[in-house]
């Protein structure tokens, strides 16, 4: 197996990339009062630079006061910060490259009393930060109304301002995956009570924006089973369950599916190797993006516990490529660490790949 599938051209309706590589959102804390610097511009224009396919930002907050838990996560909805963000934008594609933001809102995974409306309540489904421990109280249908629509806004921006495409982050336990997660979302509205209802809140964002941007701009969707909680947790257990939860997602206008694993090569379901994105794939018949330790032997908390993730072969991702399992792969550490990672591994210089250790977790948070 060469590494030529990995480095094809993507295309589709909405969206050609020049190769199948994504760089996978990672949160940092780089952009004082939520407003990305000279160096964030920087940081991606030099993952462009290394020819990444698309690159999907670090989460970056709609327009909800508790959308974020620190002033120094990068914001998607003040003037300053989106005329950072539009600077990042140029430099990627003076580089050659392609970028998403990837729109945030943290919900319960904010403790009180952080970010820069400390006094303001948290944001959960049912007023819980963990199965069966209430934070405060839920969310009202106004409320859900207002935080909808600043999604919209946020992906009207990013369209205005250049970008290629948005991605809504929908997993690991925020805000969209709260409602998504049954352990969380207790509601017995019409945002609760079924799989599909818990699905309404992110089919609403997703129309919103689908209303703002047109249909011609593409929407990146990101789930996840595990959550930042529990990462033992899953919102389907059986094929067809994923696609009680993902159907009306899907049929609200997502083109490409995110599906988030901390190891890409370990199956979904029992009874066949596909992971979350080949099933993704072959439920709903869209694009979808395979992430998790890409090219590297340890999964992402091993390496914030003293662990140490070193070079790995990416001959089984090949093969799955090959086949037609998923259609992108997304690498999130490995770029951190070899911002050349894409033309380090088409040269063939595998060597001059280097491990993920601690000491590189500045370049994160």
């Amino acid at each position: 197996m060469t590494i030529d599938v990995l480095l094809k051209p993507f295309n589709s309706p909405k969206l050609q990339l020049k190769n199948r590589v994504l760089m996978a959102p990672m949160t940092r804390q780089f952009s004082p009062d939520g407003v990305p610097g000279p160096d964030v511009v920087d940081y991606y224009r030099r993952r462009a630079e290394g020819d990444v396919g698309l690159i999907i930002t670090e989460g970056t907050t709609v327009g909800h006061k508790a959308a974020s838990f620190d002033s120094k996560i990068p914001n998607f909805h003040t003037p300053e910060a989106l005329a950072g963000w539009k600077k990042v934008v140029e430099a990627v594609h003076a580089a050659g490259g392609k970028i998403a933001p990837q729109l945030w809102h943290i919900g319960c995974a904010r403790k009180p009393g952080t970010g820069p409306f400390p006094d303001y309540p948290s944001a959960t489904p049912s007023g819980l930060a963990l199965p069966g421990k209430p934070v405060g109280e839920p969310l009202s249908v106004e409320e859900i109304g207002e935080i909808v629509q600043a999604f919209a806004v946020a992906a009207r921006n990013a369209k205005e301002i250049g970008f290629d495409a948005v991605e809504i982050h929908g997993a690991h336990g925020y805000l969209v995956d709260d409602f998504l997660w049954e352990g969380l979302n207790q509601r017995d509205d019409k945002y609760g009570g079924s799989r599909a209802k818990r699905s309404q809140f992110a089919v609403e964002i997703v129309q919103a924006i689908r209303a703002e941007v047109g249909e011609d701009f593409p929407i990146i969707f990101r789930f996840s089973q595990w959550k930042q909680q529990d990462y033992n947790a899953r919102l389907a257990t059986t094929p067809e369950e994923l696609l009680e939860v993902l159907k009306p997602i899907s049929d609200a206008g997502v083109d490409i599916f995110h599906c988030s694993t901390r190891r890409f090569w370990e199956p979904e379901f029992a009874g066949s190797d596909l992971n979350l994105a080949g099933w993704t794939k072959k439920l709903l018949n869209k694009p979808t993006i395979t992430v998790g330790s890409v090219s590297l032997s340890e999964e992402f908390i091993t390496t914030f516990v003293g662990g140490e993730a070193a070079s790995a072969d990416i001959t089984e991702l090949l093969n799955r490529l090959e086949k037609n399992e998923f259609d992108l792969v997304a690498v999130g550490r490995a770029l951190i660490a070899n911002p050349d990672w894409v033309k380090l591994i088409q040269s063939g210089k595998t060597d001059a790949l280097k491990t993920y250790n601690k000491s590189i977790l500045a370049e994160l948070v």
